[in-house]
């Protein structure tokens, strides 16, 4: 029985945009997996965090959505860099197709490593001013 071939430059391309949502992991694995509900449940709890400690820095209030952020940041590198070898026998056993990377999937690692990299950079800036200087700089 044949089942739906996953595309691993479109899985990479769904952790470094959506991934926060986990729309990459309802892709690979379906409803069931509970990392990917994980993901999904930081946009309300960041929401609910906001509401009750309104008037707190928005790194403490948005820190479940940025730290679901960083680590769909990391699972698109992740996923991206697996060999389309490994790719195929792990989620493409039973689809009867190969997996072959092209420049698509080179360039989405590249801005995923990027972002990711300003993104991890920014937070750690943010809370060393947090933490040494109690916000002074913005």
């Amino acid at each position: 029985m044949n089942t739906i071939h996953k595309n691993k430059t479109i899985t990479t391309l769904l952790a470094a945009t959506l991934g926060s949502a986990g729309l990459h992991r309802f892709y690979l694995k379906g409803k069931q997996d509970i990392w990917g509900w994980l993901h999904l449940a930081t946009l309300p709890l960041s929401w609910l965090l906001g509401h009750f400690f309104f008037g707190s820095p928005l790194l403490v209030t948005a820190s479940p959505f940025i730290l679901s952020f960083l680590i769909a940041m990391l699972e698109a590198l992740v996923l991206g860099l697996t060999a389309d070898e490994k790719w195929d026998q792990q989620y493409n056993a039973q689809s009867g197709q190969t997996s072959e990377s092209s420049w698509p999937l080179a360039l989405i690692l590249v801005l995923s490593l990027g972002v990711g990299a300003f993104a991890l950079i920014a937070t750690i800036a943010r809370a060393f001013d947090l933490l040494y200087t109690g916000g002074s700089f913005g």
